[in-house]
C-alpha cells in the first residue's frame, strides 16, 4: 500500500510530461507533420555530419578527377556514339563541371545554408525580443520610436534590405577580408532584415501580459523592471515567437540562397545551396540539368518541410483550435 502511494506520488520525468501534453498529442495526429519532421531531421543530420556521411570530399582538390566531370545520375545511360558519359555507381546524383559528387556537394552546401539560417534567425530573435519586450513594457516615446522604425522597415522587402546591408558591409571591408567575413556579413544582413516581425509580436504580447495581476504584484514587492521582463513576462510570450522562428528559418534559408544565387552571398570556396544552384544554372541548357536540379530540389524540400513544421506549431499552440 505504501509502495503504491510512493509510486503514485513520484514526480514524472520531463519526457513523460511531454508525452502527456497536448503538443505531443497534436504531433501524433498529424502524419504530414511527422513526415516533415523526419525530412528536416534527415537534412540536419546529413548537414551536420557531412564530413562523416558524405561519400566524397568534394572540396578537396586532391580527391577530384577531371575525367569524372559531367557524369549524369546513376540511372542515366551513356551514348558512346555521341561521346556522352553514363552514370557511375560512385556518383549516385552525378557530378558537376569539376568532377565533384553532387550528393556530397549538396550535403556540404546544405550544412552552410542551415547554419546561416539558424544564426540569422537567432540574431533576428535576439534583436526582436529585446526591442519588443522593452518597448512593450516601458512604453512612451521609446515604444513609439522602436515601433515606427519597425513599421518603416516592414515596408521594404526583406531581400532588398538584406542586399543593401550586405552591399554596405562589403564596401566597408578590405578586399582581402571579404571572403573571410562573408558568412558573418550574410548572417547580419538577414538577421537585421527580419527582426521587426519578432518585435511586433513580442510587443503585442507584452502589452497584454503587463496588465495582469502577477506583474502588478511583482511591482508592489519591489521587483526590478528588468527582472519582471526577463523572469516573468518573457516566458509567457515565447510561444508565438517560436512559431515565427520556425517559419523564419525557412525564409532565412531561402534568402541566403537568393543572395548566393545573385552572387552576393557566400564565395564559391564555401558554397551553399544557393551557390550550387547558381553554378549549375550555367550548364542547365547544355544538357547537364542535374547540376542545378538536385540542389534546387534539396532547397525546396528543406524549406517546405520547415514551413510545414511552422504551420503545425502555430496551430498546436493556438488555444482556439484545441
Amino acid at each position: 500500500m505504501s509502495a503504491g502511494r510512493a509510486s503514485a506520488g513520484k514526480p514524472r520525468s520531463r519526457w513523460a510530461r511531454f508525452r502527456a501534453s497536448d503538443l505531443f498529442y497534436s504531433f501524433k495526429r498529424s502524419p504530414m507533420t511527422m513526415v516533415a519532421s523526419l525530412v528536416t531531421l534527415i537534412f540536419i543530420v546529413g548537414a551536420v555530419f557531412a564530413p562523416v556521411l558524405a561519400p566524397h570530399t568534394p572540396f578537396d582538390p586532391a580527391s577530384l578527377e577531371i575525367d569524372d566531370a559531367y557524369r549524369p545520375p546513376l540511372w542515366v545511360a551513356g551514348d558512346d556514339a555521341k561521346g556522352k558519359k553514363g552514370g557511375d555507381l560512385r556518383f549516385v546524383l552525378g557530378t558537376d563541371n569539376q568532377g565533384r559528387d553532387m550528393l556530397s556537394t549538396i550535403m556540404y552546401g546544405g550544412r552552410i545554408s542551415i547554419l546561416v539560417g539558424f544564426a540569422a534567425v537567432a540574431l533576428a530573435m535576439f534583436l526582436g525580443i529585446l526591442l519588443g519586450l522593452s518597448a512593450g513594457y516601458l512604453g512612451g516615446w521609446y515604444e513609439s520610436a522602436v515601433m515606427r522604425v519597425a513599421d518603416v522597415q516592414l515596408t521594404i522587402p526583406a531581400i532588398l534590405l538584406a542586399l543593401l546591408i550586405d552591399g554596405v558591409a562589403r564596401s566597408l571591408l578590405p578586399e582581402q577580408d571579404k571572403e573571410n567575413f562573408a558568412f558573418f556579413v550574410l548572417v547580419v544582413a538577414i538577421g537585421l532584415a527580419n527582426w521587426p516581425q519578432y518585435a511586433r509580436v513580442v510587443r503585442s504580447a507584452v502589452l497584454v501580459e503587463k496588465s495582469k495581476d502577477y506583474v502588478a504584484a511583482a511591482r508592489v514587492i519591489g521587483v526590478p523592471s528588468w527582472s519582471i521582463m526577463l523572469r516573468h513576462i518573457l516566458p509567457n510570450v515565447l510561444g508565438p515567437v517560436l512559431v515565427i522562428a520556425t517559419i523564419g528559418l525557412a525564409l532565412a534559408i531561402i534568402t541566403e540562397a537568393t543572395l548566393s544565387f545573385l552572387g552576393v552571398g557566400l564565395p564559391p570556396t564555401s558554397p551553399s545551396l544557393g551557390t550550387l544552384i547558381r553554378v549549375g544554372n550555367d550548364f542547365l541548357f547544355s544538357g547537364e540539368w542535374w547540376i542545378t536540379l538536385f540542389p534546387a530540389l534539396a532547397l525546396v524540400i528543406l524549406s517546405l518541410a520547415v514551413n510545414l513544421l511552422g504551420d503545425w506549431l502555430r496551430d498546436a499552440l493556438n488555444p482556439k483550435l484545441r
